[in-house]
């Protein structure tokens, strides 16, 4: 985009009673509802000369304002970046990205990202919005993406994420002892003082996570986790809320928690987990054009294979 661009439509009386988001995608086919949610979040689009709630039904006739900025552009360059494919076919890829590794370039990284390395992996993503990428995860959180090779795949999967269609499990290493599973359903955004932080609020966008306790220790638990939404750093914002932040997490994760009397290696292992103890473990979904059901796994990293079984000698060793 080289200029400011402002669209305006009145919107027809056969879609009165539709939601706003629902009506606008169908004036406007080449936005995705998604986007326009988020036009309509910051302010950009306006109904009648005002900010709409997300969830405003139409009524017919009202004037829709969108103003579109420019956007700084980044020039993306193809990378030979070593990747780990778990599943390709002409649609469809399946990575499994490892600690560190930032999945979209901006501030501080302009290069080195997946999507420089999906575009020498697959040039053909050059053409799909966001190099194909439907989903994201933390530099520092492993596990699996879903990346889609064509626009036909790129819109079905857009579609089957918005209707929380594709499945999304995690494990985690949390500080202090769950008793049992549960679920958070607990609204996540931005936080009011700290732009890089997000926190719970009764004014975001709803977000559910479903937990389960896969094993216990002294002072930790390994869980297992599903996402119903998918808000920034929706997994660490909810645990910390449950005060059981995750492991090593360097903005949510609290002090530091020794079970007493912990063993050196116990207390060199903590000290030294210093990224979110957080994988991605299972992704399943329907083929966005054979409609196969599909699933992959991906086993835990070496860092947190390591610290369980540091957590599990330290807890056999204090048994009973």
């Amino acid at each position: 985009m080289t200029a400011e661009q402002i669209y305006r439509v009145t919107v027809p009386d056969e879609l009165a009673g539709e939601r706003l988001d629902k009506a606008l995608a169908s004036i406007w086919p080449a936005f995705s509802r998604s986007r326009l949610q988020g036009w309509m979040r910051n302010g950009a689009l306006l109904v009648d000369g005002e900010r709409p709630a997300q969830r405003t039904a139409v009524r017919g006739g009202e004037l829709v304002e969108l103003t579109l900025t420019p956007e700084p552009e980044v020039s993306l360059a193809p990378q030979a970046i070593s990747l780990d494919v778990v599943y390709e076919d002409e649609d469809l890829l399946v990575i499994n990205k490892p600690v560190g590794l930032v999945v979209h370039p901006g501030a501080g990284n302009p290069s080195g990202t997946l999507q420089n390395a999906l575009l020498h992996y697959a040039p053909e993503v050059e053409s799909v919005p966001r190099a194909g990428l439907i989903h994201r995860l933390d530099k520092d959180t492993s596990g699996l993406l879903v990346v889609a090779r064509s626009e036909r795949a790129h819109t079905a999967l857009t579609a089957a994420m918005q209707a929380r269609k594709i499945e999304r499990e995690y494990c985690a290493i949390v500080c202090g002892v769950l008793t049992a599973g549960g679920r958070v359903d607990a609204p996540v955004g931005r936080h009011p003082r700290d732009r890089k932080r997000m926190t719970v609020r009764s004014s975001a966008r709803p977000a559910v996570t479903h937990y389960r306790v896969i094993e216990r220790f002294r002072r930790h638990t390994y869980v297992r986790l599903k996402l119903e939404t998918g808000r920034t750093h929706q997994i660490r914002v909810h645990m910390q809320h449950l005060n059981h932040p995750l492991v090593g997490d360097p903005v949510y994760g609290g002090r530091l928690q020794l079970p007493p009397g912990a063993g050196e290696s116990l207390r060199e292992a903590l000290r030294h987990f210093r990224r979110q103890a957080l994988h991605a473990r299972r992704l399943a979904l329907l083929h966005p054009v054979s409609g196969e059901s599909l699933s992959w796994k991906a086993p835990l990293p070496a860092d947190m294979q390591t610290l369980l079984a540091v957590l599990r000698e330290d807890a056999q060793t204090h048994d009973g």
